[in-house]
């Protein structure tokens, strides 16, 4: 059986695909304009688009639907 290497996350999830935005946005400033700036900007959208993502999904508002939440026949 193969052991794995397991290490505590320092940061959490929003916080590191934030940074990795912020990142890929600097690279981008460095770059000429074209496609390749393009798609770093892309990919930095992206990034910040899943962070957000995860805030909507560890939201306590989301809950599942109850089983006899709807109203039936009277």
């Amino acid at each position: 059986m193969i052991n794995r290497r397991r290490f505590k996350l320092s940061e959490s999830l929003k916080q590191r695909l934030l940074e990795e935005a912020q990142n890929l946005r600097h690279e981008a400033k460095m770059l000429a304009y074209g496609p390749i700036r393009d798609e770093v900007l892309k990919k930095a959208r992206q990034t910040e688009i899943a962070a957000h993502m995860e805030d909507w999904l560890s939201s306590p508002g989301l809950r599942p639907p109850r089983k006899y939440d709807t109203p039936g026949p009277d």
